[in-house]
């Protein structure tokens, strides 16, 4: 019994993360930009500031901007680590944060768009 217990304790210290993308995201929400971004006001250059370079960049046919900011963080499921069990059945919870701005040709913010999500990746013989 005390292997047991210990075996699940390593396996819970030994739970992995990974993260990619842009890491300023990753505190932020919808209503936290709400009180830094303001439609009509704020500039790229407050933008690049608060949220550093975005991860992509698109121009409109009428010579607009949509900047495109991404976050991504996944947390290894604790029965990764367990010994056979990880081949049958195995996998991560992530999260993902994406942010678009369109700027106008004056490099203001005229609108923007945050998108959260979190779901399961399930990799194994058994998917649960």
């Amino acid at each position: 019994m005390k292997h047991l217990i210990a075996a699940a304790c390593v396996a819970a210290a030994l739970t992995a993360c990974a993260s990619s993308g842009n890491t300023a995201l990753k505190a932020e929400t919808g209503q936290t930009l709400s009180t830094k971004i303001a439609k009509g006001v704020t500039t790229q250059s407050q933008v690049r500031a608060l949220l550093g370079a975005p991860n992509s960049t698109d121009f409109t046919d009428s010579g607009n901007q949509i900047w495109h900011y991404s976050y991504q963080k996944a947390t290894s499921m604790g029965r990764n680590f367990v010994p056979l069990v990880n081949i049958v059945s195995s996998g991560a919870n992530v999260e993902a944060k994406e942010l678009a701005l369109f700027f106008d040709k004056q490099g203001v913010v005229q609108d923007y768009a945050m998108q959260e999500s979190k779901g399961q990746e399930k990799q194994g013989v058994v998917v649960q």
